[in-house]
């Protein structure tokens, strides 16, 4: 049964803890949501429509499936996690939308994953994956290190991708 009512930050934690996500990972997870948590912010007061609690729990739980596996496929298995918790919809989708600024549906199929939309398309999405490109070995980092990783892994699609994420998410909290 899929609840309407997203968690507080303790039982997204308990979440985290419950599905064997090691330490690393629950200080990157919330690494992470406080990036997203400021950029959010950021962006409400600048008049963007935004829920900032959706941003900081989805930001929370986005890596969940890595207590099963640290390949691509925690995406998956985070979002089949999620639902078997009873996790909201909003936050099963932030699961399944965060990696590497989306997934198309030809990667998706590639990569022998559900048919389904990887690719983040509410605000709050693309919040909670751009903030997790900025987070490299539990500390904030520049854009440019995950872009040029990925294309040092010939992902460039990835990688223009994530640009485009982050030229998006700039305009809403640059300074006017």
């Amino acid at each position: 049964m899929v609840s309407s009512k997203v968690p507080s930050r303790e039982q997204a934690l308990k979440v985290l803890q419950e599905n064997h996500c090691s330490k690393k990972v629950i200080a990157h997870c919330k690494a992470v949501s406080e990036l997203a948590v400021e950029t959010a912010q950021v962006c409400r007061k600048k008049g963007v429509n935004i829920d900032v609690e959706l941003v900081e729990i989805g930001a929370l739980l986005h890596d969940l499936g890595r207590g099963k596996t640290h390949s691509v496929n925690h995406v998956v298995e985070g979002a089949e996690l999620a639902r078997k918790q009873g996790l909201p919809e909003q936050i099963i989708e932030i699961i399944e939308r965060h990696m590497g600024g989306g997934i198309t549906p030809a990667e998706a199929k590639k990569l022998c994953w559900p048919e389904g939309n990887y690719m983040p398309t509410t605000i709050e999405q693309k919040i909670v994956s751009y903030a997790d490109k900025l987070i490299e070995n539990g500390k904030r980092a520049p854009i440019e290190v995950t872009i040029n990783k990925l294309r040092e892994e010939q992902l460039d699609a990835a990688a223009d991708r994530v640009q485009m994420i982050h030229d998006e998410i700039a305009a809403l909290v640059e300074e006017s």
